[in-house]
């Protein structure tokens, strides 16, 4: 849900309303569902807005940990190490520094001879 969030930014309440408008239905009984489903992620959405600041949201390494524990340079792989960090902390959440390593070590040992060497 944080990258749903993050990905549709400002426009997060636009787009909350046209899929609102798009659900076209005669049938009361689905029409009532779905609009419950709806307010229960705008729910769950707020929820989450009150517990984090999305515009702030940082992987748990910042670029100079990341360039320390892989023993590179800046340059475009960092910034690729970087990234797959960010998305790992919108999907998952705040998971702590030793468990943002251990996945930054992963994800380093599978990355082709090119990029590592």
């Amino acid at each position: 849900m944080r990258r749903y969030i993050t990905d549709a930014g400002p426009l997060l309440g636009r787009l909350h309303k046209l899929t609102r408008s798009d659900c076209t239905t005669r049938n009361r009984r689905k029409a009532t569902m779905l609009a419950a489903t709806y307010d229960d992620l705008e729910q769950r959405i707020n929820q989450l807005r009150e517990l984090e600041e999305f515009k702030a949201i940082r992987p748990e390494l910042n670029g100079n940990e990341i360039a320390e524990i892989l023993g590179i340079s800046p340059g475009p792989v960092l910034g690729r190490a970087y990234k797959h960090l960010l998305a790992m902390r919108l999907d998952q959440g705040p998971t702590g520094r030793d468990v943002a390593e251990a996945e930054l070590r992963r994800w380093w040992a599978e990355q082709p001879e090119n990029l590592t060497g």
